[in-house]
């Protein structure tokens, strides 16, 4: 046997590759991984796998609610996941005609449709300021995704996303001011929100372009079946390419593992120091355990008798509904759920996916919602939450059948990634938009050899996308592959 057959024997590890957690970010790692030939496992701490894409019965039998995500533009605006062949194992995407509204305490709506021209119409006055906003980004959405979902690079596509920079960068506060209009402000701070900051913070107005943006280049829509069937589908591509999944193991420590030459951690920073604190560095220990979480965000579901009774028509053809009324309101709401005050008419976000996707007993239905609060918060927000849904839809009340409520520690218990509640992985301010979770050349090695970081805490974030588990395999294929 020659010396170089030799050492490769020695080297032999059980897997060339393990990926803890199976959330979308795990799965793209995994996937990516094994598309390149490699052996990969892939652990999940739960019985079933999905990370935030689960749906259970959580109120009534017959009832389906998405425990976490819902409505998933990012997941078919994906620049991996769309090259996946994941229809073939039964991943269908229903649309509602409006991917999104946003009504007023005049019975009125501003909405997201698939059409910019007809949202952008909508808007009168501010028709012209909403399409040189939003549609540079629209009409090249592929580059823009490319180049915006991933760690800090030199853009391939310089002078389209020069573009985008300039207004991404921005406030949501400071582009709201463009708009003259009730409307064009309102739906404009609905879809700023969703970055769960502050408006008035540097680059709060990246998520609403990118939002708007991929609802016009894809749409808004809900995975037929509820969020369950992405990582049904993931799973059934992975485990095709040869890929290895457990369920039910809950990694403690490194020594558990199996033998591997690299270990992706779909985990933030609080998990990663517990499992596999004792291999870094004291830098890198002190970066992670500087890591800053955003507000936490308390969750209802409930099993409804009927639709829920939107005023505004527009309401009633969107899967999402924002609720806040002015951008002022929303402004406030989302500045104190920062600055850990409570707020009795908060933003809500309400998905109502058996409007258009069977979720439900005939004749009833289904319905999601939460609002942001104070990181950690137990404060009960079901009167407040329901309250500011009667306010845009009167009788909501009367169609409850029953509900199941999530907090901001409940939500942790159940995964415990949302620290505190943040469904972000950690706040997406201008400090960690690219430097999450640390200031490093590569955001996705950690100071140990052969252990990285793959989660929502990496570029770009939060949201079900996969390309924090994308570009952190890519690199593990570079370092050690």
């Amino acid at each position: 046997m020659n010396q170089h057959r030799s050492k490769q024997l020695m080297e032999k590890k059980d897997y060339d590759a393990i990926v803890v957690g199976s959330g979308p970010n795990g799965f793209s790692a995994a996937i990516r991984l094994q598309q390149a030939g490699l052996s990969v496992l892939l652990l999940e701490a739960k019985d079933t796998i999905g990370g935030g894409m689960r749906t259970e019965e959580l109120t009534l039998p017959g009832f389906y609610h998405d425990v976490c995500s819902a409505v998933h533009p990012m997941a078919v605006g994906s620049p991996f996941f769309s090259t996946l062949p994941l229809a073939d194992y039964g991943l269908e995407f229903v649309h509602s005609p409006l991917a999104a509204a946003h009504p007023f305490d005049d019975g009125t709506a501003a909405f997201l449709a698939r059409s910019l021209d007809d949202t952008a119409r909508a808007l009168g006055a501010d028709e012209k300021v909403y399409r040189q906003l939003i549609q540079p980004v629209a009409d090249y959405w592929e580059e823009v995704a490319a180049d915006s979902l991933g760690p800090f690079s030199i853009p391939r596509h310089p002078l389209i996303m020069a573009r985008f920079g300039l207004n991404a960068l921005r406030s949501a506060t400071a582009i709201a001011n463009r708009f003259t209009t009730t409307a064009a402000r309102g739906l404009w701070a609905g879809m700023t929100a969703h970055s769960i900051q502050p408006l008035t913070n540097v680059a709060s107005a990246a998520i609403g372009i990118i939002l708007s943006a991929v609802g016009h280049r894809h749409g808004w829509p809900v995975p037929k079946g509820g969020s369950q069937s992405i990582g049904k589908a993931l799973a059934a591509h992975f485990t095709s390419l040869g890929g290895e999944i457990q369920t039910g193991v809950r990694v403690s420590s490194l020594a558990q593992l199996p033998s591997h030459r690299a270990v992706l951690f779909d985990l933030t920073p609080k998990q990663l120091l517990t499992v596999a604190g004792d291999v870094f560095s004291p830098r890198y220990i002190r970066q992670l355990s500087g890591y800053r979480y955003g507000p936490g965000v308390f969750k209802i579901d409930w099993a409804l008798s009927g639709p829920i009774p939107f005023t505004a028509p527009e309401c009633r053809q969107a899967a999402t509904v924002h609720l806040g009324g002015t951008f002022e309101e929303i402004a406030l709401s989302e500045q104190c759920a920062y600055d850990g005050k409570l707020n009795t008419a908060p933003y809500v976000l309400v998905s109502q996916q058996s409007l258009f996707d069977e979720r439900a007993p005939a004749g009833k239905h289904t319905a999601w919602a939460y609002c942001h609060v104070p990181n950690g918060s137990d404060v009960d927000m079901t009167g407040i939450i329901e309250q500011q849904i009667e306010r845009f839809a009167p009788g909501f009340r009367d169609l409850i059948l029953a509900k199941h409520i999530m907090n901001p520690q409940q939500m942790e218990t159940y995964n415990p990634n949302y620290v505190g509640g943040d469904i972000n992985g950690g706040i997406i301010d201008i400090r960690q938009l690219y430097t999450r979770p640390a200031c490093r050349i590569s955001p996705y090695r950690t100071s140990a050899k052969g252990v990285y970081i793959c989660s929502s805490a990496t570029p770009p974030g939060g949201g079900v996308h996969g390309m924090c588990g994308f570009h952190a395999a890519n690199t593990v294929l570079k370092d050690l592959f």
